[in-house]
């Protein structure tokens, strides 16, 4: 895996990023986030879903209590938050295939709990504080993808 190292100086800058991202990704692709409560895995996330064209009229919010929110778009964006899961086998007794494969892209916010199941051709982002209000976001994946997107961040201003 390849990865890039961001620093984030802002809530906006993060939206952005997550906005970049969002307009490369592609059917079938899953976005593993992880990171501590509060680095900015809904909000990256919402960058995600306009990114995919998602209209603002859609308010993307964590479904930590639903484990799961779909929204149409270019592409549909299939939400989880697997925080409340204990593990795998959870989330497994739920017929996670269903929110993997094929409709559009998933996101997977607290993704370290359910890491065994996520396939080897997703994108990683690690979420950390370096600050009150900057965030290291760090993006791995598979070489190929990760060209695009440290060429499109690199254009974006990142």
């Amino acid at each position: 895996m390849k990865s890039l190292q961001i620093v984030s100086e802002s809530p906006a800058a993060t939206f952005r990023v997550g906005a970049i991202l969002g307009e490369l990704l592609e059917t079938g692709d899953i976005v593993a986030l992880t990171g501590e409560l509060g680095a900015g895995k809904t909000c990256l996330t919402q960058g995600i879903a306009r990114g995919l064209g998602i209209p603002e009229s859609y308010p993307i919010t964590s479904p930590t209590f639903t484990l799961a929110n779909e929204y149409p778009g270019r592409l549909n964006l299939i939400h989880l938050d697997v925080y409340r899961l204990s593990g795998s086998q959870d989330l497994q007794d739920l017929g996670y295939e269903e929110f993997f494969f094929g409709r559009g892209v998933t996101v997977i916010e607290w993704a370290e709990k359910i890491g065994d199941v996520i396939p080897d051709q997703s994108i990683w982002v690690a979420m950390a504080y370096v600050d009150r209000k900057r965030r290291s976001i760090e993006i791995a994946g598979r070489q190929d993808r990760m060209v695009a997107i440290s060429k499109a961040m690199k254009e974006g201003g990142f």
